[in-house]
Parts: structure tokens; C-alpha cells; sequence
């Protein structure tokens, strides 16, 4: 173990500006664009709807779709296969998104991975983006059989299963139950790093929850950003807020109060211990979602069987956001070590 701590829904074009000018928002566009350091205390006037599909949102690289039928409904899986640049090294990359996030968020982690030769596949979850936005009984079961469903469809033998936040729970989930399909697993900053059961009571997931307000998701989006708010992150908080202004938005709250109740119903925790995969536990040690992240990394890098652990001090929930040279550089010296060897050894 190395430690280091050095259904149709109604669809709305979002205004950006006083003059109505709807614009698509590329990942390049927003690390451009001018955004004010500090968050401001109210959403800007000239923030609209967000569509529930996300069709005003352009993705990096074309998104196709797999059509699934699950809980007897059809569904469409949206993702990017991402082929690399130069040279291909043969290996997959498969990344699990983050529970405020989607394919698109991790634009940089596939350029930089694809870069280095890798085939990348990037999903937006059921529920989440560009996917089908169901009222089903949610859980990481679900998550992981999807993954396998994509693979095989396109014929993939083996992926490393990348997960930040919510997405480590499900590489997690995946990584026990298809050991043959992962070569390598990455947990970034995963959540879910306790039973809650054991914490507080069952809440209905169709009657509990508060109203989501901008200043209830910026203080999220803020969490992950302990030490410095990066500017161009607002935003993704606009993009959260204005799809609680489309038509939509009772369904999406749904989905988002079924998905958040995963958390609850179904830990990982369990599944750890019976993980064979070559692993890495990574993140920033200033994460803002627990009250201490090191001592939880460090439990789940002992329940692994075979795994490393890497902390960065003075970062926070995403260390791709934060010190993406550092971190891309590690994840991938990480994923082009032989996933037969003793991970202490990398």
C-alpha cells in the first residue's frame, strides 16, 4: 500500500445573457468564459431552463446510445466512446460519473487518458444527462449490469473501471461482481464510506427531502471545494439549478431524491473486502463530504485485497478539477501497471 501526502419531457433553451441569446456551452467555452471568483449569494437574473436531456449541452464527442429494458421499461444509456490519440496501448478506460455530475464533467480526464493511448468509454448514468430519466427502484446492482451491458455490446473484453464520488460506489459494485471484465479499479474520492444504516432512520424517498434551491445546490457544488472555489465550476451549478426551472422538474426531483436514496439502501461497504482487482484509492484529503477522509480511504484501501492509496493534502472532493496535471499523471501511471503485480509494488 503506498500512501502519498505530499419518457417525453417538456424541453427549454437556457438564456445566458439579458438578451435572450441562447448559446451552447462546450467544455472549452466554459473554461473560457469570464466567471466572478466568489459565487453569488443569488442566481443570475439571465439563468434559464435546462432541458431535462440536456440537448442544449454539447458534449465533447459524439454521444451515442444502448437501448436497455429494464424494471419493464425501455430505456436509452447515453455515452462517448472515446478513441485514442497516436497510438493506441489496447487498454479501456471506463468512467462513473459523480452524483451532481455526467459524462461530459470529466471532458479533461478523457482527453488527458485518450492522449496517452487509451480507448475511453464515458456514460452518463440512468438518470443522469443525456439518459432516460425513469421512476424505477434504483441501486448499484443496476449500475454495474449496465456497465457490463455496454462492454459486451461493444465488444470489450476488459475495462479499468474509474469511479469519482458516487461513481467509486459503482466501480466498486462492478469491480466485485464482474472480475473477469476489470483489469484495474480507481476509487476518487469515492462517497458512501459507511453503512448509514447504522447512523440514522429510513427516510421515503417519495415524501422526504427539502426544496432545492440555487443556495441548497451551490452549497453543495461548494463542499467539494474546501480550500478555493474555482470560478469556472458555477457553471455546473447553473446547470443543475436551471433544470429545477424546466417542466421537468418534478420528475427530475424524483429521480434525484431515488438516486441519493442508493446511498442508504444499497452500501458498498460490504463489497470491498471481496474485491480481487488491482486497486487504487485516491483523492483529496480536504474532502468537505466527511468529517474525515483519510481515516475512511485508508479503511477501504485495507479492505481491498489487493490495493494503494494516494491522498493529496490540501485538496478537496476533486483533485481532476483541482490539480488535474498531478492527478491525470497519477491515474495513468497507475492504469499502465501490470494489473498482476502487487499493487504496493506501483
Amino acid at each position: 500500500m503506498i500512501t502519498e501526502t505530499h419518457f417525453a419531457f417538456p424541453r427549454a433553451i437556457p438564456k445566458f445573457f439579458s438578451t435572450g441569446l441562447a448559446i451552447i456551452m462546450s467544455s472549452t467555452l466554459i473554461a473560457q468564459a469570464q466567471w466572478p471568483e466568489t459565487a453569488p449569494s443569488e442566481p443570475p437574473a439571465n439563468w434559464g431552463p435546462v432541458s431535462a436531456y440536456f440537448e442544449e449541452i454539447e458534449y465533447p464527442f459524439p454521444v451515442q446510445y444502448l437501448e436497455l429494458e429494464r424494471f419493464n421499461q425501455k430505456m436509452r444509456y447515453a455515452y462517448m466512446d472515446v478513441a485514442p490519440n497516436g497510438t493506441p496501448n489496447g487498454e479501456t478506460v471506463f468512467i462513473q460519473h459523480g452524483m451532481n455530475f455526467y459524462s461530459e464533467a470529466y471532458t479533461d480526464t478523457i482527453n488527458a487518458l485518450t492522449d496517452e493511448g487509451f480507448r475511453v468509454l464515458a456514460v452518463d448514468r440512468i438518470g443522469y444527462g443525456k439518459s432516460s430519466k425513469p421512476i424505477v427502484p434504483y441501486n448499484f446492482n443496476f449500475v454495474a449490469a449496465n456497465m457490463k451491458a455496454l462492454i459486451d455490446f461493444l465488444g470489450i473484453d476488459q475495462v479499468a473501471a474509474v469511479g469519482h464520488s458516487m461513481g467509486g460506489m459503482g466501480v466498486s459494485r462492478f469491480a466485485m461482481v464482474s472480475p473477469e471484465s476489470t483489469s484495474h479499479v480507481v476509487m476518487i474520492n469515492q462517497i458512501g464510506l459507511t453503512d448509514q444504516r447504522q447512523s440514522r432512520p429510513w427516510s421515503d424517498p417519495f415524501t422526504q427531502g427539502g426544496k432545492t434551491t440555487y443556495q441548497s445546490i451551490l452549497r453543495g457544488h461548494q463542499r467539494y471545494f474546501p480550500i478555493k472555489w474555482p470560478p469556472a465550476h458555477l457553471e455546473f451549478v447553473r446547470r443543475q439549478y436551471g433544470q429545477t426551472l424546466s417542466g421537468a422538474w418534478p420528475q427530475l426531483e424524483q429521480v434525484r431524491r431515488l438516486q441519493g436514496q442508493m446511498l442508504y439502501d444499497d452500501p458498498v461497504v460490504y463489497d470491498w473486502q471481496h474485491i480481487k482487482t488491482k486497486a487504487l484509492v485516491i483523492g483529496g484529503e480536504e474532502d468537505g463530504l466527511v468529517a474525515d477522509f483519510p481515516a475512511l480511504a485508508k479503511n477501504v484501501a485495507e479492505q481491498l485485497q489487493n490495493s494503494a492509496l494516494l491522498l493529496y493534502p490540501n485538496i478537496g472532493h476533486a483533485p481532476q478539477i483541482e490539480i488535474p496535471e498531478k492527478f491525470h499523471s497519477d491515474l495513468i501511471s497507475f492504469l499502465r501497471s501490470d494489473p498482476e503485480e502487487l499493487a504496493s509494488n506501483w
